[in-house]
């Protein structure tokens, strides 16, 4: 069984080596074979230059990616799309829910025969612990209208780590389109119209470093109704 690992990046040069060296040193214990895309989103710090050392110098480390910044989902799309694995996940570049997350959900697809685990931080009541109070709240009350206006039932569409088998991966992201945030929540609704079976696993974050969030709550819950409607009317014509 062979993993891809797929890691969205972007100007992340702070944190880059450090999970690499990281995400390497568990998939080699943890797994019998895998790969890490780095996935590099535009990048304009030393990202790429970082990037381009540490995959000429690790065979287990394949790195792809673009000149312009398009949007998280993007990258992640075309990672997806680069790995060959039999289960490929992506999660963040500081690896926000640890790496013992992996192994856990590798234990969910056989155990329940899954084609997609998700993960959830709505699911246990310690999964937000560290947040300030405000972004909590704020966190459920944008899961709410995400789930309100798109209709989608699962608990946590938004979370930054999510697994799928081969098949349904390159089935799945070969038909999206959506850049921004919104992408999981358009991969989730392919994958549910598609018939796969969706299982959810809680997850919880370790390291919470919010003053280098890239999401700003109010503005980009505005962007994602938009993009919501972009979604149903995109399926609608499928």
């Amino acid at each position: 069984m062979k993993l891809s690992v797929v890691i969205p990046v972007y100007n992340e040069e702070k944190r880059i080596k450090k999970t690499s060296e990281v995400l390497d040193s568990y998939l080699k214990a943890a797994v019998d074979d895998y790969e890490i895309i780095f996935s590099n989103d535009g990048s304009v710090d030393s990202t790429p230059k970082l990037l381009e050392e540490i995959g000429s110098d690790n065979p287990k480390i394949k790195v792809v990616g673009y000149e312009k910044n398009k949007g998280k989902g993007s990258a992640v799309r075309k990672g997806v799309l680069a790995s060959d694995g039999d289960y490929v996940i992506f999660t963040d570049c500081d690896l926000a829910y640890g790496t013992e997350v992996i192994k856990r959900a590798l234990c969910v697809f056989e155990e329940n025969g899954c084609d997609v685990v998700i993960g959830s931080r709505n699911l246990d009541s310690e999964s937000y612990e560290g947040y300030t109070f405000t972004r909590k709240v704020m966190s459920k009350v944008y899961f709410k209208i995400i789930s309100m206006a798109s209709g989608f039932k699962l608990s946590d569409s938004q979370c930054g780590f999510k697994g799928f088998t081969k098949k349904a991966a390159h089935d799945v992201f070969s038909e999206c389109s959506v850049d921004s945030f919104a992408f999981d929540l358009e991969a989730l609704i392919k994958a549910q119209d598609k018939g796969y079976k969706i299982c959810e696993m809680s997850v919880k974050i370790i390291d919470n470093d919010n003053s280098e969030s890239k999401v700003r709550m109010i503005r980009d819950a505005i962007k994602m109704l938009f993009d919501i409607r972009t979604i149903k009317r995109n399926n609608k014509k499928n």
